[in-house]
């Protein structure tokens, strides 16, 4: 088998404008750079050791998509009105770093530059990623 690493991953459901989820979706990658949310998000995701594949450095996974919700009572939604569904056109960034790699300062980083009332974010439990020698 290949050489292998225990890593985890930390995802982020960004919201993003609609204009930056139609430019990525007619296959402009470099549109999610422009776009103040995901500039921002992005900014901390590439930051050491996040996204850390040795020979590259700031690897961020990114996928397409919407996230829908019902904001409910107490909530203070950025997007929408409680009690009203609503769709939010989003981007899910995703980074890899070592297992034991100390991340907690840059999740509360990644918490505190989200504008969501509830952010989506999530840490993988360790996994073995698959290397080429």
């Amino acid at each position: 088998m290949s050489e292998s690493r225990w890593v985890r991953d930390i995802r982020v459901y960004c919201p993003v404008a609609p204009a930056t989820l139609a430019a990525l979706m007619a296959g402009h990658p470099a549109a999610v750079e422009d776009d103040p949310t995901a500039a921002a998000l992005l900014a901390i995701l590439r930051t050491a050791p996040l996204g850390d594949f040795g020979r590259y450095r700031e690897v961020v996974e990114l996928a397409l998509g919407y996230e829908g919700f019902r904001p409910g009572a107490g909530a203070v939604p950025t997007l929408g009105k409680v009690g009203a569904a609503s769709w939010s056109p989003t981007v899910i960034l995703t980074a890899i770093h070592d297992a034991e790699a100390d991340v907690e300062a840059l999740a509360d980083a990644l918490l505190a530059a989200h504008p969501w009332d509830v952010p989506v974010m999530a840490v993988s439990e360790p996994y073995r990623l698959l290397m080429r020698g």
